[in-house]
C-alpha cells in the first residue's frame, strides 16, 4: 500500500512578536512541523506496520525558505516515514487551501497512492479545507473529523468519524483522503536511533514544470495586511472593607465585568 502524508511546514508561534503597529514580525520565528500533522504521520506509520510492503511518503508543499530547513526535514523523517518529497516554490508563500490542494494533487498523481492521510488543519490558518479540496482535485472520496481507523484492506477503509451528536461508522472505498483529528492517537516522540537514521533517508523535491502543474492566476495571494486584535488594558479595582456597602460596590463591579 502507497500512503501519502499531507504535510505543512509553519512558524513557530512562540517565536513570533507583535510590533508597536501590531503587525507580525517573523524575523525570528523558526519553521517547525504542523502540529496536527503529526497525528496523520503516526496514522499512516500505524496501517503501513500491519501492511507488509506499504511505503509511507510524506509531501510538503510550500515556500523555500521553510522547506530548505535541514532541522525540519529531520523531524519528519525521523518519525517513521520513508521518503520525503518536497515542493517548493516561493508563490506559495501566501497560498489559500484550494491552491495547496491543486498542488498536493499534482504531486500525488507523480507520486501515485493508495491513501492520503491529512491533519484535520493547519497552525496558521487552521482553515480545515485543504484535505476535503485534495479529494475534489483528485475526484476521489475524501472524509474529515476522522477520529479512529477501524481496519483497512487493500480496496477499502474503515474509520470512525466523530460529529457534534453522533459517531459515524464509514467504510470507504480506495483510493481516498483522510482528514484526522488529533484524538486519533498520540504521536510517538522519536529516539536517538530514528533521529540518526533520519539523514540517510530520501528526499525529493518537484518543480511546478516536474510535475506538469501550470499555475494560473491564483496560484499567489497578495498579503495585504496582517495585525494582531486590539489588546484591552487591564482594569484594576480595589474595594477594601467587608461591609455591606462594600460587598455591594464588588457585586455591581463583577456584573459589569461579566457583561
Amino acid at each position: 500500500m502507497k500512503i501519502i502524508i499531507g504535510q505543512k511546514i509553519v512558524y513557530d508561534e512562540q517565536d513570533i512578536t507583535i510590533t508597536a503597529k501590531r503587525t507580525l514580525d517573523l524575523g525570528q520565528a523558526m519553521p517547525k512541523l504542523n502540529p496536527f500533522d503529526l497525528n496523520a504521520i503516526e496514522a499512516g506509520v500505524q496501517i503501513a506496520a500491519v501492511h507488509e510492503g506499504s511505503t509511507v511518503t510524506a509531501l510538503c508543499v510550500g515556500e523555500k525558505k521553510l522547506l530548505e530547513n535541514s532541522k525540519v526535514r529531520k523531524d519528519v523523517l525521523s518519525r517513521g516515514v520513508d521518503h520525503l518529497t518536497l515542493v517548493m516554490d516561493d508563490a506559495l508563500s501566501h497560498a489559500l487551501p484550494q491552491v495547496s490542494a491543486r498542488v498536493l494533487a499534482a504531486a500525488s498523481r507523480k507520486i501515485g497512492f493508495d491513501l492520503i492521510i491529512c491533519g484535520d488543519g493547519s497552525g496558521d490558518l487552521y482553515a480545515q479545507q485543504v484535505g476535503l479540496l485534495l479529494g475534489e482535485e483528485l475526484d476521489i472520496p475524501a472524509i474529515n473529523a476522522i477520529s479512529k481507523i477501524l481496519s483497512v484492506s487493500p480496496d477499502h477503509i474503515t474509520v470512525e468519524r466523530t460529529l457534534e451528536d453522533k459517531v459515524q461508522v464509514l467504510s470507504i472505498p480506495l483510493p481516498a483522503v483522510i482528514a484526522v483529528t488529533a484524538d486519533i492517537n498520540v504521536p510517538k516522540i522519536p529516539n536517538m536511533k530514528a533521529i540518526l537514521g533520519a539523514a540517510k533517508k530520501p528526499v525529493v523535491a518537484y518543480s511546478f514544470a516536474d510535475m506538469g502543474f501550470e499555475p494560473s492566476s491564483d496560484i499567489n495571494t497578495e498579503m495585504i495586511e496582517m495585525v494582531a486584535p486590539l489588546q484591552k488594558e487591564r482594569a484594576l479595582t480595589l474595594i477594601e472593607g467587608d461591609d455591606e456597602e462594600k460587598i455591594a460596590a464588588f457585586a455591581q463591579h463583577l456584573k459589569k465585568a461579566i457583561q
